[in-house]
């Protein structure tokens, strides 16, 4: 309770310090209802924390703030997908975002990536100020790339900016999708405990809700202009002896003012469009015309009444990559698709994509899942290339089972694939990880162990994967659940009822509180429950039993 109570206190002093905010603040708050909320902290579910929080919080949001609610991995197990907008962004929306809030019920992976994007269109980042804040306790589980994804928002926004609170996450994972927020000039903080949760929500909250510049007053109606004079039309194409793009091609146009070894000077303008007339003044210049990845920079002097016409030649392709799980297949839309250039630049898309790439020897990456294919690609100026890419995946969906014929359900359950071959220490390679039953992951043809764990349960299964086809494994935890009632008990301990050489039992697990449910091998315990302050304790034998709910009571004196 002091932990939600701290977190609703210091967001609502945030929030109230930022009353000035008007209708050009526009967010969204992405917020992961993947399988992994339900861990808990200090004894608390992740996600009744931030029930509990934001319905308390949002009372005290600016009135004219305009802000929306984006949740992923709440409706489906395993999708890539599941993302929705619960909330549009709108003043006034603080009731319709609690509800939205108690109404989640986490159970899939993480697709934050591609949440990210969404709610970046949804606020129309390329056209007006825009702001995310994504709240994760997880890394991206679908094969996108954060930090890629934040230099495309971040070079295609106007005022784009994310903020990124990842809690919970180790300092490893943090780097992974911390480049979110700095890429895009925001701010990243990893929370490790309730108390630095509480700080980062309020700091990120308070960056989103700062008063927006108030509007230039629009001038008076001017008469019609004239028509538009311009000294500068330069033209751009992709091969020598091609017509040139499109006048809508959006491609990029950057002026300088030539230095006086005819390097780049001082920035002039960037424009866009292979129809746009510029009117310069007269002098010396360097310009860049840029089309996807080619670019190509030429001088430029401009002279009085005389219009430059340079061509700008790009020496450049196109190539268009559709990603296939397998042989005859359709494009999957969550395929990373990774470009890397000659000069070791990288640009990620998904799905079907195409690129405009300089003439030569291209690299291409494709990743569905676990499964990876790289191919070296050769193109020619003015050249369009079509190519499918097959990776080779079958899918693996995961479940485990009490015992045999009874799956575990709860969303607790975390599964993990192993590579079936042994390293010479005898360890296996991690492959992929997920929470809750029926995960599913994409995976290259070969032998697999998987690990299912639900509290201290844990049992792996063997399986293999063919190409194209889906795989259903499960393993057998040969394990039930053990529920403690102890009224008056500050903290319960369950050991192994067996003694070892020493006279000492292991302890599986421990709870605070009068009362404790968790998922045990079947076997034989011994449960302890303790009163407070040195109140004496007393001990009781359970028996746990594969698929059973065995429910024990402990009377304290």
């Amino acid at each position: 309770m002091r932990l939600r109570l701290a977190l609703a206190a210091g967001l609502i002093s945030v929030a109230a310090s930022a009353t000035g905010a008007t209708a050009a603040d526009r967010a969204i708050v992405v917020f992961d209802a993947s399988g992994s909320m339900w861990a808990q902290i200090d004894g608390v579910p992740r996600i009744s924390i931030a029930r509990e929080t934001i319905r308390q919080v949002l009372g005290g949001l600016p009135a004219g703030l305009e802000l929306g609610l984006m949740a992923y991995g709440h409706r489906e197990k395993g999708s890539c997908q599941d993302i929705e907008t619960l909330v549009p962004p709108a003043a006034g929306s603080a009731d319709a975002i609690a509800a939205a809030v108690d109404r989640i019920n986490p159970k899939g992976k993480t697709p934050l990536s591609a949440a990210v994007k969404r709610a970046a269109e949804e606020l129309r980042y390329t056209e007006e100020k825009a702001t995310v804040i994504l709240v994760t306790d997880g890394i991206e589980t679908c094969d996108a790339d954060p930090c890629a994804l934040a230099n495309e928002l971040e070079k295609g926004g106007v005022g784009f900016t994310a903020h990124v609170v990842g809690f919970g996450l180790t300092e490893e994972e943090g780097r992974k999708v911390a480049c979110l927020a700095e890429n895009t000039g925001g701010m990243y903080v990893q929370a490790g405990d309730g108390n630095a949760l509480s700080e980062a929500l309020a700091s990120t909250v308070a960056q989103a809700s700062q008063p927006a510049a108030e509007p230039t007053p629009a001038p008076a109606p001017a008469p019609e202009p004239a028509a538009p004079e311009y000294n500068f039309a330069p033209v751009a194409v992709m091969a020598e002896g091609e017509d040139p793009l499109p006048g809508n091609a959006g491609n990029a146009w950057e002026v300088y003012r030539a230095n006086a070894d005819g390097s780049r000077g001082d920035h002039v303008s960037t424009d866009y469009g292979n129809g746009w007339r510029g009117d310069l003044e007269p002098g010396k210049y360097v310009v860049e015309a840029r089309y996807g990845e080619a670019s190509v920079e030429q001088p430029v002097t401009i002279e009085t009444g005389k219009v430059d016409e340079t061509r700008f030649v790009l020496n450049a392709g196109t190539l268009s990559i559709r990603p296939l799980a397998q042989e005859g297949g359709e494009p999957v839309d969550g395929a990373a698709v990774v470009l890397t250039l000659p000069d070791g630049r990288e640009t990620t898309g998904y799905g079907a994509v195409n690129f405009v790439v300089p003439a030569g020897e291209q690299k291409v990456t494709v990743r569905i899942g676990a499964g990876e294919v790289v191919e070296a690609i050769a193109i020619a100026a003015g050249e369009a290339i079509s190519k499918d890419i097959v990776v080779g995946v079958g899918r693996a969906v995961l479940n485990a089972a009490y015992a045999p014929g009874m799956k575990v359900e709860e969303g607790g359950l975390f599964v993990e694939i192993f590579k079936a071959a042994k390293k010479l220490d005898g360890s296996r390679e991690s492959v992929a990880y997920g929470y809750g039953p029926d995960t599913g992951h994409d995976l290259p043809a070969g032998d697999y162990v998987m690990l299912g764990r639900m509290d201290k349960g844990e049992a792996e299964a063997p399986f293999s994967i063919k190409v194209g086809e889906t795989t259903n494994v499960e393993a057998v935890l040969d394990a039930g659940v053990l529920a403690v009632s102890a009224p008056g008990a500050d903290f319960i301990e369950i050991f192994g009822a067996k003694k070892d050489i020493q006279g000492k039992r292991t302890s599986f697990a421990y709870n605070y509180g009068e009362t404790f449910q968790v998922t045990l091998p079947a076997g034989d315990y011994v449960v302890v429950a303790r009163l407070p302050n040195g109140g004496g304790s007393k001990e009781a034998e359970a028996k746990v039993s594969a698929g059973e709910r065995t429910e024990t009571a402990v009377a304290l004196p």
